[in-house]
């Protein structure tokens, strides 16, 4: 009788943040050794020296998309060097452990809280553990004083450190809103991503990215994050662990539903993500920001035209656009107008030099704050952890006192 197989298909798990130790591989000893050979008296010393111990490696990788392996392999080190011999033969050089990292990688020293790079091209590698040096043969301290030294070195341990990498997606315009704005409506209908699309909260999980094509030269990168709620910054919804997906972005879209499904104020929803970015970080509101309202055909003519006068009350500093995902209202408009200020954000850099260095001092302070939030995060969920462990204590031994 035949057996049959069932495989089930589990889909792979986004995972943005993952810690790692990473160690470098001891340099090999020195040799003591002296030259003995027939006919050749007092031949002399001749120890090798140690080889140089392997460096732990970073390599930015274009297919990979999550840190979701590190969670299974934690460690990771790399080949100790080979230890010297005689007739001054050094030992073999340690192999170097090459690790592969997502693009928009950023990986921070967990003992220093330092960043010490980001890994942003294909290609980039970055060494994050050094090996150690070689240790001296006694060859090596031969003089005219000393005929016959017995003096060797120990190769150097390779640093070790623990690492924490942070995984943040490389796209050029960012969606953010509350869920059920219509985020991964608009990007499914702009791009060839299929994002799950439903009519509940949170329908959005993970974040996900879209190519959009403008024209047949212009193209861009649009990601969607999952939706923010009042409070996200003290740890509502899904709080505000995914917004680092939008620190290297270009262009926010903050789009806002025209008429939500609990009957809440649009403007008032846009006022409470606005209050929430400036929570989670200040320097982040800095980047181009436009207001996208959507889902504009639920709503009369009358009507529209009346809150979109509201918006640009409230919100004159900003451009506002109207749009329906569905209905195709707006969308060629959108996307030209996008693709039109990310050229012209290229041609300042390049053109001009003040534009370029404030926008790396921005930059560079949106990373120091992302650092932070993560670290606040952190902190919560340990402290939540410790009080939930000192609870279970405290049962167990009222339930044995009993």
């Amino acid at each position: 009788m035949r057996g049959f197989f069932y495989i089930t298909l589990i889909p792979m798990k986004f995972i943005d943040e993952a810690t790692i130790q990473v160690q470098g591989g001891n340099g090999g000893a020195g040799c003591l050794s002296f030259r003995r050979e027939k006919y050749i008296a007092r031949g002399g010393p001749d120890g090798g020296d140690g080889g140089r111990g392997g460096d732990v490696i970073l390599i930015a990788k274009q297919d990979l998309n999550t840190l979701v392996d590190f969670r299974y392999q934690p460690r990771y080190r790399a080949e100790n060097g080979g230890g010297g011999s005689g007739r001054n033969k050094t030992g073999a050089d340690g192999e170097n452990c090459y690790i592969e990292v997502p693009l928009g990688t950023s990986i921070i020293d967990d003992t220093t809280k330092e960043t010490i790079g980001d890994l942003t091209s294909s290609g980039d590698a970055l060494v994050v553990a050094r090996g150690g040096h070689n240790g001296l043969g006694n060859a090596r301290f031969k003089s005219s004083t000393n005929r016959t030294p017995r003096k060797t070195t120990a190769g150097e341990n390779g640093e070790e450190r623990k690492l924490k990498l942070q995984l943040r997606l490389l796209a050029d315009v960012g969606l953010l809103g509350m869920p059920n704005a219509g985020k991964s409506t608009l990007i499914s209908a702009v791009s060839a991503a299929r994002p799950k699309v439903a009519d509940y909260p949170f329908t959005t999980l993970v974040p996900s990215l879209g190519v959009v094509s403008v024209d047949v030269q212009t193209s861009f990168v649009m990601a969607d994050i999952p939706g923010l709620i009042a409070g996200a910054a003290q740890g509502a919804g899904l709080g505000t662990q995914f917004l680092r997906h939008l620190s290297r972005t270009n262009i926010l879209l903050h789009l806002i539903d025209c008429l939500p499904i609990d009957g809440s104020d649009p403007l008032t929803n846009a006022h409470q993500i606005h209050d929430e970015l400036a929570i989670y970080s200040e320097n982040l509101r800095k980047r181009t920001i436009w207001l996208v309202l959507t889902k504009a055909d639920l709503l009369p003519e009358e009507d529209l035209s009346n809150l979109i006068d509201r918006f640009r009350g409230s919100f004159s500093e900003y451009e506002l656009f109207v749009i329906s995902s569905l209905a195709k209202i707006g969308l060629e408009d959108l996307k030209y107008k996008i693709g039109r200020e990310l050229q012209d954000m290229v041609d300042r850099r390049n053109s001009d030099p003040a534009f370029s260095d404030r926008e790396a001092i921005i930059a560079k302070k949106i990373s120091q704050d992302v650092l932070d939030n993560a670290l606040k995060r952190r902190e919560k969920i340990e402290l939540e952890r410790a009080s939930k462990k000192e609870h279970d204590v405290k049962v167990i031994y009222e339930r044995g006192d009993s």
